[in-house]
This record gives C-alpha cells, sequence and structure tokens, in this order.
C-alpha cells in the first residue's frame, strides 16, 4: 500500500479522479447535503466538492495526515496513539459558516471509519462544530478502550449534553460507516447502517455557533482528542 505525506499547507482546488466503494451518505444527490469529503484526486484533496467548506490543516509537533488507499479511492489516516508527553497533533477544518449550524433542525453526520484495536484511546474526535463548555455543539467520536462511537449534541441555551453510545467497537482494523442522525427528539447512532444506540433529546434543542468544522480532532493544541486511525467519506446533511 502506498502513501503519501501531506505538508502542513492550505488546500484548495478541485476534487478529482476515482469514487471510493463507499461515496458519502445515503442519498447523497440530496441538496440538504451541506459537505462532504471524499479525500480523492491529485494535488490537494480537502475540498468538498463546491460546497464552499474547503478544509486547512493545522498542526503542531510534528503532526500530519497522510493519505491511505480506500476501495477505488484514497482516505486520510492521522497520527498513531502517542503516550509521550509531547505529541503530533493535527486537525482539518474548515472556516465557519451559518448553513452548518442546524438550530432545532433535523440533523445527520458520519464518516467511514479505520481504527486498530490498539489505537483506541480515552476519546477521539472524528467530526465536530463547536465545543460542550463553552457553545452549543454536534460531535462524533470514540471513546475509551473499547472503542464505541458517540454522538454528542450540546443545546446552545442551557449546554446540557445529550450522548448517544454504540453498543458495539468500531476498533477491529476494518472499515465502518458511522452515522449521527437526530430527528426532532431522537439522537441516534447507526454503525454500518443498523442503529446501536440512541437517546431521546428536546425537541427545541438547538445547536448554533461561530466554530469551525474539525476534523480529526477539536484542533492542534494538546488536548485536541486526536483521532488516531483513518478516515474517509466525512459528510454532513441537514434539514
Amino acid at each position: 500500500m502506498r502513501s503519501r505525506w501531506l505538508g502542513v499547507l492550505l488546500a484548495v482546488f478541485t476534487v478529482a479522479g476515482p469514487v471510493p466503494a463507499h461515496a458519502g451518505p445515503p442519498g447523497d444527490a440530496d441538496p440538504t447535503t451541506i459537505a462532504r469529503y471524499l479525500f480523492n484526486g491529485r494535488g490537494s484533496i480537502f475540498s468538498d466538492a463546491g460546497n464552499r467548506h474547503t478544509l486547512r490543516v493545522i498542526s503542531r509537533h510534528g503532526g500530519r495526515v497522510r493519505t491511505v488507499v480506500h476501495g477505488r479511492g484514497t482516505a486520510i489516516a492521522f497520527p498513531s496513539r502517542c503516550a509521550a508527553h509531547v505529541c503530533p497533533h493535527v486537525a482539518l477544518q474548515a472556516p465557519t459558516t451559518a448553513d452548518l449550524n442546524p438550530g432545532t433542525r433535523d440533523i445527520a453526520y458520519g464518516a467511514d471509519v479505520l481504527l486498530e484495536p490498539d489505537e483506541t484511546s480515552k476519546g477521539q474526535n472524528v467530526m465536530q462544530k463547536g465545543y460542550s463548555a463553552t457553545s452549543s455543539q454536534w460531535k462524533l467520536q470514540v471513546d475509551g478502550v473499547a472503542g464505541r462511537p458517540s454522538c454528542v449534541l450540546v443545546d446552545r441555551h442551557t449546554l446540557k449534553i445529550w450522548i448517544a453510545t454504540s453498543a458495539v467497537s468500531v476498533a477491529d482494523g476494518r472499515w465502518h460507516r458511522v452515522e449521527c442522525v437526530r430527528t426532532r427528539t431522537t439522537l441516534s447512532v447507526r454503525v454500518d447502517a443498523g442503529v446501536s444506540g440512541r437517546v431521546r433529546v428536546p425537541a427545541n434543542l438547538s445547536v448554533r455557533n461561530s466554530r469551525p468544522l474539525s476534523i480529526g480532532g477539536k484542533g492542534a493544541y494538546r488536548d485536541n482528542d486526536q483521532f488516531n486511525g483513518a478516515l474517509d467519506n466525512v459528510w454532513v446533511r441537514i434539514g
């Protein structure tokens, strides 16, 4: 398997190249798909196919991402788990835009996830917008040694946190499609199209903030909940 290290650069260009085995969310022609990243193409690979949410790489302490083969295309691999005092940190971020704020509307978001059993940690962020302590938030993460994904919503008015945690792990060295779906009063986490956890949420729960969309970690600082596997086909759908 051939991989290519990417420098810490602002990447702006059109996605090209082959389509991977799993090409985005179900119903990906739906006009409510706000952002979608296939990570394929030549040169830079961080455009979201014309939806104006191009990612940039932010990193510290030598943190890098690299491309790996996934199906007929490529995916993005993040640094391996690190137990040192100073570890590589890297995330992909898109500038904040109002169309990534669902408010009280339904929202679905997800990614194809690859994580080895020995790469789990206390918490690894797959994707998020907002922070639980200082703003509202929607987030997908992989929790604990068991490597179980969970979906998070934080209300903008109360900062109360709702979490739907999967009953099954995705840390087995195989690709899994993980989705978070909020439909009015239910937040569900789905693994490979099957619902593996859910929680009831208030109908008036609202997520709206001015934070960037972050993939693979909160940011590049020390406590960034670094993701230590590979991601592909990241998407957000609202409405």
